[in-house]
C-alpha cells in the first residue's frame, strides 16, 4: 500500500510539471519577469532576484535623473574628451566638438542608445558625474530598487546592476514620464551635430516598436558581453499593460524572440488575469526583500 502510494505520488509530480512547463512560455532569457502593471500581478518569472548587470538598460535611470532635475531641455550641450568609452572603448557617430540640445542627446540616448550622448547629460548634470549618479541611486531606492547600483549613466559598466524584479519597476517608474515614452519608442530621429557631417540619422535600437502587432509605451534594449543582450518594455496584451524584462539572452534575436513567445503566451493562455495561489503570483513585485551583495 505503501508502495502505491509513493508511486501515486511520483506520477502526479511529474504529471504536474509537464503540465507547468506546458503553460509556461519558453523563456531562453537566463532572467525574466513579466507583470500586470494594473495591479501589480507577477504573470511569470525567472531568476527575477539574481543580481546581474544591467548594460544600457541604465539609461532609463539616467533619463529619469535628467528629467526630474528639470534642467533646460534646449540648452546646447558639447560632446567633450570626458564623453569617450575609456570602459570598453565603443564607438560613437557623436564626434567630440558636436552640439545638441539636452532633449536631441536624450533622445539619442534612449532610442538608439547613445553612449556619448547619456556620458554627457551626467557629465552636465549640478555637481558633475559624481552628482548624478548620486541622484541615480537615491532614486533607485525611493521606487523600490533595493537590489540595484549604478555607478555610470551610459551602462558601459558591468558594476551597473539590478534584478529583473528591480527593473521592472524601473520600467513602470519610466511609464510615468511622458518624455521617457516618446523617446524610447520613437522609430528614428536625425540630428545636425553642427561638425560639418550633416545629418546622422538614427533608429531605433529595438525593431519590435516598428512592429504592427505590438503597442510599446515604453523600450530599452541593452548589451554588454558581461550582460548579453537584454529587453525591457512596457507594452499592452489583451488590453492590459505589461512590463517585460529579459535579461543575459544568449543569442542576437533571442530576446525579440522571447518577447513574442511571451506576448503569445499570454495571448493564447489569457493568463494576464488569473490570480491562482501559485509560487509565482505571490511574489508581488513590490514585496521583495532587498538582497544584494557584492558578488556580481
Amino acid at each position: 500500500m505503501k508502495q502505491i502510494f509513493i508511486l501515486s505520488c511520483i506520477l502526479f509530480f511529474y504529471a504536474n510539471s509537464s503540465l507547468a512547463q506546458k503553460n509556461s512560455p519558453d523563456v531562453k532569457s537566463h532572467a525574466a519577469l513579466v507583470f500586470n502593471a494594473k495591479n501589480e500581478h507577477v504573470i511569470y518569472d525567472k531568476n527575477a532576484d539574481k543580481v546581474m548587470p544591467i548594460a544600457s538598460i541604465t539609461k532609463l535611470m539616467t533619463a529619469i535623473v535628467t528629467l526630474d532635475a528639470r534642467l533646460p531641455p534646449d540648452e546646447i550641450i558639447t560632446i567633450e574628451n570626458a564623453d569617450v568609452d575609456k570602459l570598453k572603448y565603443t564607438t560613437s557617430r557623436l564626434p567630440v566638438g558636436s552640439k545638441l540640445s539636452r532633449h536631441e542627446l536624450l533622445k539619442l540616448a534612449l532610442m538608439s542608445s547613445e553612449n556619448r550622448a547619456a556620458a554627457a547629460l551626467g557629465r552636465t548634470y549640478p555637481g558633475g558625474a559624481e552628482e548624478f549618479v548620486n541622484a541615480m541611486n537615491i532614486k533607485a531606492k525611493q521606487i523600490g530598487m533595493f537590489n540595484s547600483q549604478f555607478v555610470e549613466p551610459t551602462g558601459l559598466s558591468s558594476n551597473n546592476v539590478a534584478t529583473a524584479r528591480d527593473l521592472a519597476k524601473l520600467v513602470a517608474a519610466s511609464n510615468g514620464y511622458a518624455v521617457i515614452r516618446e523617446f524610447s519608442t520613437a522609430f528614428q530621429h536625425s540630428v545636425s551635430p553642427g561638425n560639418k557631417r550633416g545629418q546622422l540619422q538614427y533608429v531605433n535600437s529595438n525593431s519590435l516598436v516598428r512592429s504592427q502587432n505590438w503597442t510599446i509605451d515604453v523600450s530599452k534594449t541593452g548589451y554588454l558581453n558581461e550582460a548579453g543582450r537584454c529587453l525591457v518594455m512596457h507594452t499592452k496584451i489583451s488590453g492590459q499593460p505589461v512590463v517585460i524584462v529579459l535579461l543575459n539572452s544568449w543569442g542576437k534575436n533571442t530576446r525579440i524572440g522571447d518577447a513574442n513567445r511571451v506576448k503569445k503566451w499570454i495571448e493564447s493562455n489569457q493568463v494576464i488575469s488569473k490570480h491562482n495561489k501559485t509560487e509565482s503570483d505571490q511574489r508581488i513585485l513590490l514585496t521583495a526583500k532587498p538582497s544584494l551583495s557584492n558578488n556580481h
